[in-house]
C-alpha cells in the first residue's frame, strides 16, 4: 500500500515530549499510509538511541551551526527532513502536538480529497480561548482599529500593515500538497517564521490555504503552546520563562495522564490495525 503522507517533526532537547508525542502518533495512527521523520536539531541527549530503535521513524540527526537563532535551526530542520519526503501530502508538527483521536488525520487529509486547488490545511493557533477573553479582545480591537484608528493616521476599521494577512498556517499543525510546496515556495524557512513565507506564497499562486477552527481542531488535537521554551527557558522570552508558565505546562501534561505514556514502552512498536484510517491518495 502506497503511503499518503510524510509527518516532519522536529526535535530539540525535549525527550519526555517527543516520547509522548511519537507514541500518541503510534497509537491512533495507522503507520501503514503514513511516513515519520524526526529531525533532531544536535540534542545531544538520551533520546537519539531510542529514536534510532522505533520501527517506524526515520531519524535525520543535524548538526549544529554556530549564530543560528532558534526559529532558523527549526526551519532548515524541516526543509531538511522535506527533501526526503516522496508523499503526496506532507504535515508539519510540533514535539508538544499530541494526536489524541483515531480520527485525527481524517480530519485533516480529507479536506483535499476533490480539491485540487486546495494546498494546505491546518491551523493559525492550536488552543481553547474562554468566552470572556474573546470578548475582552473584541472591545480591545474595536477601541484600537475604530475608535483611535484617525489618531494614528488609518481609515475607520483599518489595521496597521503588520497584522494586515498575517495569519498563515502554523508548523504545530498544518498538511500541504508536496508538488505545490515544492512548485512554489521556497520550502519553510524562506528567512521567515517556519512556513510563513510559504503560505503567501502558495496564496499568491492562486492556491486555498485553509485554517481549521481551534475549537474544532483540538477535539483531535491538542498542542502545548511553547512547551519546548518552558523546558528551556534559555531559548524562549520572559513570557515563557516565568514560573507560572512552568506550572501551566505542568498542569495540563496531567491532564492528558503523561505518566501513563510514559510508562507504556509498548507503544514504541507499532500499533496493528485491521484497516486503513487515514483516508485516500487525495
Amino acid at each position: 500500500m502506497d503511503k499518503l503522507l510524510t509527518i516532519l517533526i522536529v526535535q530539540y532537547k525535549t525527550p519526555e515530549l517527543t516520547k509522548i508525542c511519537l507514541r500518541l502518533l503510534n497509537l491512533h495512527t495507522d503507520l501503514s499510509r503514513v511516513e515519520v521523520i524526526v529531525i533532531d536539531n544536535h540534542s545531544e541527549d538520551e533520546s537519539i538511541d531510542w529514536l534510532k530503535s522505533l520501527p517506524f521513524v526515520k531519524l535525520i540527526e543535524r548538526p549544529a551551526m554556530s549564530g543560528e537563532r532558534v526559529g532558523e535551526s527549526h526551519s532548515r530542520a524541516l526543509d531538511l527532513g522535506f527533501e526526503e519526503v516522496k508523499t503526496p501530502l506532507v504535515m508539519v508538527m510540533h514535539t508538544d502536538t499530541f494526536v489524541m483521536s483515531d480520527d485525527w488525520l481524517d480530519v485533516l487529509v480529507k479536506p483535499f480529497e476533490n480539491e485540487p486547488n486546495l494546498a494546505g490545511v491546518g491551523s493559525w493557533k492550536l488552543e481553547s480561548v474562554p468566552w470572556w477573553k474573546k470578548i475582552g479582545k473584541a472591545i480591545e480591537d474595536g477601541v484600537k482599529y475604530y475608535l483611535l484608528a484617525p489618531f494614528f493616521g488609518r481609515k475607520w476599521g483599518e489595521r496597521p500593515e503588520r497584522l494586515r494577512n498575517h495569519m498563515f498556517l502554523r508548523s504545530h499543525c498544518a498538511v500541504y500538497r508536496t508538488e505545490l510546496l515544492r512548485q512554489y515556495t521556497d520550502g519553510f524557512f524562506g528567512g521567515e517564521t517556519a512556513g510563513k513565507k510559504a503560505h503567501h506564497q502558495l496564496a499568491e499562486a492562486g492556491y486555498e490555504l485553509r485554517f481549521i477552527p481551534s475549537d474544532e481542531l483540538i477535539k483531535y488535537i491538542w498542542h502545548l503552546n511553547h512547551a519546548t521554551m518552558v523546558l528551556h527557558p534559555e531559548l524562549g522570552g520572559k513570557k515563557t520563562s516565568k514560573p507560572s508558565s512552568l506550572r501551566q505546562l505542568q498542569r495540563d501534561m496531567e491532564k492528558m495522564h503523561y505518566r501513563d505514556i510514559l510508562a507504556n514502552d509498548k507503544l514504541d512498536i507499532p500499533v496493528t490495525r485491521s484497516s486503513p484510517t487515514a483516508g485516500s491518495t487525495p
